[in-house]
């Protein structure tokens, strides 16, 4: 929650001296602190042509590879059940807990790591105050187009997520245990699916 300060000039009289008084009131701003699930449900058209918007959210996905390309037995991959949209933040922590515990058996070039999805679409929150007599200050539902707040990436239902490659039956076990610590993060129903690949990784 952001706190901001406004300022009100009040004049006392109707002469050349009159009294002058600024009033500052403590607003309270509900920043981007808005739940996931306000923006789970992948409804009405994307809004994703940024060289129309000032201030745009910048991605928080630091990378979406990771590990070693290399030769692999197995892709395991980190499937949703539902068609759902999902914010980056959701995306980059589950990259994070999966990379981060499958490193510990595998090393830092024992696996390879890829996202599949980007987060193209943006998302919008009208800010309101939330403090007492708000109702003089805030406009309420007019204009109520709001600023681009966050990213977000629409999944299809049996969409893969993310994928993991390794070799040996030791490291796919630690890979699907790693997907499926990670998996809590995202919103939806998770599925890891096993796939033979004995070939090079893309």
């Amino acid at each position: 929650m952001k706190r901001k300060t406004l300022d009100f000039h009040i004049s006392i009289g109707e002469s050349e001296q009159d009294i002058g008084l600024t009033v500052k009131i403590w607003a309270f701003w509900l920043g981007n602190i808005m739940h996931g699930a306000n923006y789970r449900t992948a409804t009405g058209q994307v809004f994703t042509r940024k060289e129309y918007i000032k201030g745009k959210p910048q991605i928080k996905i630091a990378k979406f590879q990771g590990g070693k390309r290399s030769t692999y037995q197995y892709c395991v991959q980190l499937l949703i059940n539902e068609k759902i949209q999902i914010r980056h933040m959701a995306i980059e922590s589950t990259r994070l807990a999966a990379n981060k515990t499958l490193e510990k058996t595998t090393g830092e070039s024992g696996y390879y790591s890829r996202l599949r999805i980007y987060p193209h679409n943006l998302l919008r929150e009208n800010k309101q105050i939330a403090t007492a007599g708000a109702d003089r200050v805030s406009e309420g539902m007019r204009r109520s187009w709001g600023k681009a707040v966050s990213l977000g990436a629409r999944v299809k239902q049996g969409q893969c997520i993310m994928e993991m490659y390794v070799n040996g039956d030791v490291h796919l076990a630690a890979a699907k245990k790693a997907l499926h610590g990670s998996c809590v993060k995202l919103p939806g129903t998770p599925l890891i699916k096993v796939i033979e690949w004995n070939k090079e990784s893309p």
